[in-house]
């Protein structure tokens, strides 16, 4: 991952417009997600954020985005994994409702059931990309979301460490959520608001 700070500013993608939102998740719903998938699966609908904090690029070189608390927490959490050799990158950072749309729709036409889809992605207005706050993480040697970043040391040590940072797995085995285990997606928590 590159560093931010030997990047130039880049325009942020937050700031979609309520009705922009509002319609994705309509058109989510026309095609084919059930009306009440929020109360079913136990998820809530993320709100994007206003201000986002550019955090390098990604492992496919696309710039990578969260909200500033997440940020801050992601650049430190990454220094200390550095210190004891421990490499993460992040493959995906901040989504919007809109780009999740986008990943359903690519999903449908290469012939996935809708059921099929929801059981590995949350249907737009559900992800928690969309709030800054979660981190699809890998590590150098290990394939980009597959299940076998549970085998890489950056696991194990995010599995030890990721909390003391704010960051929680969100998708372990058997979930509450009906969702895929997802060794790499962790999202973070911050401490000062909850509880």
């Amino acid at each position: 991952m590159n560093s931010p700070q030997n990047t130039p500013p880049l325009p942020s993608p937050a700031d979609q417009s309520a009705e922009a939102i509002r319609n994705a998740i309509d058109a989510a719903f026309a095609l084919g997600v059930p009306h009440n998938y929020g109360r079913s699966r136990g998820l809530r609908r993320m709100r994007e954020p206003r201000r986002l904090v550019f955090i390098g690029h990604g492992t496919q070189d696309r710039p990578q985005w969260l909200a500033p608390h997440a940020a801050r927490a992601w650049l430190r959490m990454c220094g200390i994994a550095a210190s004891v050799g421990v490499e993460l990158q992040v493959v995906s950072g901040f989504r919007s409702v809109a780009h999740q749309l986008g990943i359903l729709r690519r999903k449908l036409e290469s012939g996935q059931s809708i059921e099929q889809i929801l059981r590995v992605s949350a249907a737009p207005g559900y992800s928690e990309h969309h709030s800054g706050r979660a981190v699809d993480v890998t590590t150098p040697g290990f394939a980009a979301l597959e299940e076998e970043f549970e085998q890489s040391v950056a696991f194990a040590w995010l599995s030890t460490n990721a909390q003391n940072h704010g960051f929680h797995l969100s998708y372990p085995r058997g979930n509450r959520h009906g969702i895929a285990y997802e060794p790499w997606h962790w999202c973070f928590r911050d401490q000062r608001r909850s509880g």
